[in-house]
């Protein structure tokens, strides 16, 4: 099969690609040749930027996808830029979207009344009623690094990939996603505790027990692959993320293990706590997909088991810490009171 992916060359799209080659597809990749990463050797490279797609129509219609995989659709634009230059070139279009276009998503951010939507959340669970979840009171500035989450909605983005009639999608809802190269450094809250020699992390018990899905990343590479290779996933919305969704508790402890770290987690109700250790209000909601769909009918399960995943993350993580990091949010003197209170 021919496949395009449009970026690829950050985080999960690496994975995705050699996932494709592996499996003995001919991959294309139009990026902006800003990221050069270690791929196949047989990868097509395609340097272009997507806000220009009608610029390279000529050279898709060369390279003739038959799927064309977008892994950065953001907003509604970039939707409709992606179908409407591959109508009548591609066969199919694969998009990534997120967990955040569930109303669940909504509640435990506090931008949705109501009470907490029960889990696991299936693919026909409702979705947020409120669009643009990170969109502020006043615009950003045009030269805002963050101006794009004014416009940012990944609901606008499968509405326009799954609405048209000649053009077939597939849309990918993944979860939090972990591992080697991940921008956000997601546990780097409990790792720089534990490799500062922390005794103990202090947890508000409704933290303690919030459930979230997560992903390793080549992990969820090989979900998104597996759905670029499938022809019968046209049409369908598939959620991606680990079996299991353990609790906060549960997550903090197996990073702890992966690290070597032989402190304790310690749960303590949040009126014993400063307002900074409080839980969210919003995490009365959890935000747990059933991930059964892909597994029944992609045949998907992790090649990575967590265990060894979290080795690697950890790996990654000290090789490659954050270039910046906010102190407030490592406040060890009051975490030492606490402690102290819990002791006596």
């Amino acid at each position: 099969m021919r496949v395009l992916v449009l970026g690829g060359t950050n985080f999960i799209g690496p994975h995705v690609v050699r996932h494709l080659v592996a499996m003995g597809h001919d991959v294309s990749l139009f990026h902006r040749g800003r990221t050069e990463t270690d791929l196949p050797p047989e990868v097509v490279h395609l340097h272009g930027d997507r806000q220009r797609l009608p610029d390279f129509a000529e050279d898709f219609r060369r390279l003739a996808p038959e799927v064309v995989l977008d892994m950065r659709p953001l907003a509604e634009d970039d939707g409709r830029a992606v179908v409407g230059a591959f109508r009548g070139v591609a066969g199919r279009v694969v998009a990534i979207s997120s967990m955040d276009v569930y109303r669940a998503y909504g509640r435990l951010i506090g931008r949705e009344p109501g009470p907490p939507d029960p889990i696991p959340l299936t693919e026909e669970a409702p979705l947020r009623e409120r669009l643009y979840p990170y969109r502020e009171e006043s615009p950003r500035p045009s030269d805002d690094p963050r101006r794009w989450a004014d416009d940012y909605d990944k609901i606008l983005v499968e509405r326009v990939v799954l609405g048209d009639a000649d053009l077939p999608g597939t849309i990918l809802r993944l979860p939090m996603v972990y591992g080697p190269g991940d921008g956000q450094h997601r546990p780097f809250e409990y790792l720089k505790r534990m490799d500062d020699g922390r005794p103990a992390i202090v947890l508000d018990e409704v933290t303690a027990g919030w459930r979230t899905s997560r992903g390793y990343v080549e992990n969820v590479a090989l979900a998104i692959a597996l759905a670029v290779a499938a022809d019968h996933a046209a049409g369908r919305v598939y959620n991606v993320g680990e079996a299991d969704a353990l609790t906060e508790s549960a997550w903090a402890a197996a990073i702890g293990q992966a690290a070597g770290w032989d402190g304790e987690i310690v749960v303590l109700p949040g009126d014993r706590l400063p307002a900074s250790l409080r839980a969210d209000p919003g995490m009365a909601q959890h935000l747990v997909a059933d991930t059964t769909r892909i597994r029944q009918e992609l045949g998907y399960a992790e090649p990575v088991p967590r265990d060894e995943a979290l080795v690697r993350t950890i790996a990654w993580e000290r090789a490659n810490p954050p270039a910046e990091v906010d102190p407030t949010r490592f406040d060890y003197a009051t975490e030492d009171e606490v402690l102290a209170g819990v002791t006596r």
